[in-house]
Formats: C-alpha cells, sequence, structure tokens
C-alpha cells in the first residue's frame, strides 16, 4: 500500500476522529513539515480540530508557521474561546510577527480577547521600531535574583521553563532589576545545590539595546556563538530576549535582501510561488529602468569612438569592446561581492578603508596582470588562426592566417601585436580600476549608512563600462595615430 503523505495522514485522521493518531502525526513530525502540509487544506473544520485535540504547544508552534493568509482563515473561523485558547499558548513575538501580516480588524480582534498580560507584551512590541530588537524580541523568559541559590533556581525552571522561549540560558539581575549576569543550565545542573547564582554566574555576559538594528543583533550571535541574548534598556534593565532561532531568521531573511539587491530586484514579501507576476513585475521594472538611465554614459562613450579616427584605421578593435566590458564587470563584481558580504558580517567597517584599499590593491595587481598577459597571447593567437579577421592586413583579397600561409609577413606581425597590445593593457587597467572601484563604492555608500547592495552594484556597471572605453579609445589612438 502507497505511503499517505503528510497532509493525507491528517485529513484521514481527522475524517475518522482518531484523536491518537493525529497527536502522534504532531509529535513526530517537524512543525513545519506540518505547516507546509496543511497550507493547501481548505476545510476549516480540520484546523478546529486539530486545535481542539492536538497539544497547544505543538499547534500553537505550527499556527505560527502557516501563512497570514491561512493563519486569518483560521482566527475568523474560531470562537473567541478558542482564540484566548490559542493566544495563551503563544509566544508575544510569534503572535506580534503573525498580526504584522493580519488585517486591522482581525488585529483588533486578536486585542480584544488576549489575556491582559499578552496584550501588554504585544502592545510594547508593536511600539518598537520595525527591524530592531525591540521588535523580535520575545518577553517569555526565566530571569532569576542573583542572591538565589541553585536549589531554589533549579525549582524555579520547572515552575516556569514550561512558558519560557528557552531554558538553557537564565538571566540573572540584581535587587534594582539591573542586569548582572547569565547562567547556562548545565553549570545550574552541576552546582552545589546551597550555591548561589552569584557565585556560579557568567558576568562577561553580551546584551543588545532595544533600538539596534535586527541584522547587528543577529551578527552578534554568530560572532560569540550565543543561543540567546537579554534585550536591555538604557538603564540595563532587561525588557526581553533573543534566541538563536530567530537571529538565524534575520540572517536569512538579509541575505534574500542582499542576494535580491545584487540582482537588482526589490525582496518579494511573499513566497515566490505566493507572489503574482504582476507583483513579481513591479519588484523588477525600478531598476531596469535605472539600470538603462545609467547606460546613456556608456552609449555617450560609445558614440564618440565610433566617430574617432583610432577605429576608422583599425575596426578590428570594435570587436574586443564586449570582452573589455565583460572582464571589467566580472572583475568588480567579485571584489564587490566580498566587500558587501564582509560588511553584512562586520569583517571590517568603513573606516577600515585605506587597509582594505591597499589589500585589494595589490590582489588587482596581481589578478591584471596575469590576466592582460593571458589576454594578449590568446588574442594573438586568434588572429593568427583567423578567428579574428583583421580587415586592415588583407593581401590579394585575402585576409591572412596560419591555414593560407600569408600570416607570416612583418606587416601583419606589428598590427597584430599592435591589436593584441592595446586590448590586453586596456584589460590590465580596466581590471585593476574594477577592483579599486569596487572597494570605494560599497565601503563609501556604507559610511553615508545606506545599503552598498542595493547602490554600489549599479554604479560599479557604469563606472566600470566608461573607464574601460575611455581607456580602450586613448591606448588605441596612441598605438595607432601615434606611434
Amino acid at each position: 500500500m502507497e505511503e499517505l503523505t503528510l497532509r493525507e495522514q491528517i485529513i484521514e485522521s481527522f475524517r475518522k476522529k482518531d484523536v491518537a493518531q493525529l497527536r502522534e502525526i504532531f509529535e513526530v513530525n517537524p512543525n513545519i513539515d506540518i505547516a507546509e502540509s496543511m497550507e493547501d487544506i481548505d476545510d476549516v473544520a480540520v484546523f478546529l480540530f486539530v486545535f481542539r485535540v492536538v497539544n497547544d504547544e505543538y499547534s500553537a508552534e505550527v499556527f505560527s508557521d502557516l501563512s497570514s493568509e491561512k493563519q486569518e482563515q483560521i482566527i475568523n473561523s474560531f470562537s473567541d474561546k478558542q482564540l484566548v485558547e490559542l493566544l495563551n499558548s503563544s509566544f508575544a513575538d510569534d503572535v506580534v510577527d503573525a498580526m504584522e501580516e493580519l488585517p486591522a480588524n482581525v488585529v483588533n480582534r486578536i486585542l480584544k480577547v488576549a489575556p491582559k498580560d499578552l496584550r501588554n507584551d504585544i502592545n510594547r512590541l508593536l511600539n518598537y521600531k520595525e527591524n530592531t530588537a525591540g521588535s523580535m524580541m520575545t518577553t517569555e523568559y526565566i530571569e532569576m535574583v542573583d542572591s538565589m541559590t541553585v536549589k531554589e533556581a533549579i525549582s524555579t525552571v520547572r515552575k516556569k521553563g514550561k512558558d519560557a522561549e528557552t531554558v538553557y540560558t537564565i538571566f540573572v539581575r540584581d535587587s534594582k532589576r539591573t542586569m548582572v549576569g547569565t547562567v547556562d543550565l548545565d553549570d545550574l545542573i552541576f552546582a552545589e545545590d546551597d550555591q548561589k547564582l552569584e557565585d556560579i554566574m557568567n558576568r562577561d555576559f553580551v546584551t543588545c539595546n532595544v533600538n539596534d538594528d535586527q541584522e547587528a543583533v543577529a551578527n552578534m550571535f554568530q560572532r560569540y556563538d550565543l543561543t540567546a541574548m537579554a534585550v536591555v534598556n538604557k538603564e540595563m534593565k532587561i525588557v526581553g530576549i533573543i534566541t538563536i532561532d530567530d537571529a538565524v531568521d534575520i540572517l536569512v531573511e538579509e541575505a534574500e535582501e542582499d542576494i535580491a539587491a545584487l540582482g537588482h530586484v526589490a525582496p518579494l514579501e511573499d513566497s515566490y510561488l505566493d507572489t503574482s507576476p504582476w507583483k513579481m513585475a513591479k519588484k523588477c521594472i525600478p531598476w531596469i529602468i535605472v539600470l538603462l538611465v545609467l547606460g546613456t554614459f556608456t552609449t555617450m562613450v560609445l558614440d564618440r569612438i565610433e566617430k574617432s579616427k583610432v577605429f576608422e584605421l583599425m575596426p578590428v578593435l570594435i570587436i574586443f569592446v564586449p570582452t573589455l566590458m565583460d572582464t571589467g564587470g566580472n572583475s568588480g563584481g567579485q571584489t564587490i561581492a566580498l566587500m558587501i558580504r564582509g560588511l553584512a558580517t562586520k569583517e571590517f567597517s568603513p573606516k577600515d578603508i585605506l587597509k582594505v584599499l591597499l589589500k585589494e590593491a595589490l590582489s588587482a595587481l596581481i589578478i591584471a596582470a596575469v590576466v592582460a598577459a593571458f589576454a594578449f597571447l590568446w588574442f594573438t593567437i586568434e588572429q593568427y588562426t583567423g578567428i579574428v579577421m583583421n580587415e586592415r592586413a588583407i593581401v590579394d583579397g585575402v585576409i591572412p592566417n596560419i591555414w593560407n600561409g600569408q600570416c607570416w609577413t612583418a606587416e601583419f606581425a606589428l598590427t597584430t601585436l599592435k591589436v593584441s597590445a592595446t586590448v590586453a593593457v586596456t584589460l590590465f587597467a580596466s581590471a585593476f580600476m574594477a577592483k579599486i572601484i569596487a572597494v570605494l563604492l560599497p565601503l563609501t555608500v556604507a559610511g553615508m549608512k545606506k545599503d552598498p547592495a542595493i547602490i554600489a552594484q549599479p554604479l560599479l556597471t557604469t563606472f566600470v563600462d566608461v573607464i574601460s572605453l575611455l581607456i580602450y579609445l586613448g591606448i588605441g589612438s596612441l598605438a595607432f595615430t601615434v606611434l
């Protein structure tokens, strides 16, 4: 018999009213997998049955992983009593995350039926500025006084642990409610019963302020290898905590935004499959138009090149223009990706611009020299084999190459070397300049408190194209009209 999918198992349990089977499904499967399988279930009665018979701990987690549309559908089908039960089993930060995506009438209903303590927590979280530590923190945590004994602390964990976001890190305060340390669960378990928390707590703890940027907070988890961190106000009073799962969500969200920005696409609010073609088009059109306008500068330079004498004398040089622009853009693109990643992960900051610039300049010299040397050899081979045909070198109506044996003249050799050298030297200059610009642009933009992923990449493309073409025109003029 073919094994049933998770969705089919849930529907079958509902149809048979098999409570034991349904509870087992929720106990042995990850909540996110259950939530995804339930997205396509349109029968609200299934959800009512699930939330009535499944342990609150599981059902609340599944609810927080559902899409905002499905959450709205469920809330609208719940009675006030059922909604209160759901809210009581949910963490305040998960409720706030859901409310931010729900219509105003649904939000008002949640606030109306929510217990007083939960409503206060929700209102406090909603009042913090978006994308700050305050907006992403949870208020369900274990806080203890430093004078408590280990025995008292363990007893408190047993009483309050079920309702806390985490029990692996306990936050310690003094009698004035000022945070003074943290205690890991393993340190608590292995300590003597009569020891006080102030004797075993970690005093070198890390905190963040309620107004700190969420990306900076998430990077602190990576830097200090944390599983939970206290969010404090300016008086060092704990107002909430952030856990590692929240930090991972933020890092993924920020990474997706950076990737979208590098591709000149505004990030999608919903998943790809849930976004309509019109919404996707609206995300792409603005950047395409911006890049089209920036391309005007490249068009202006190409117009001057077309009218220049050097390209009348040696039309073959036009053939290499796309290669020059692509190579310069590729060189700069590699560096700008490293810069944006380094800025995002706090490996360096705009104040390190000279140190980073020197390092990249040395690297750029090596890369540009190797690329130019290879380019000189390769473009010479292209001309001798006839891959690239120089019409100015025609002899008796035939373009010389190694296949017809008419390429071994001093005139053809000199012309070929001039063309290869012109392109190679231009490649050296453009590759080097592209990497330097790729360092300066994101660090400068970051220093202006702007997102370098959004601004730097399109500017880099325009600058590199224009500079590469101007260098090409200058070197070509020197090689074929002066020398």
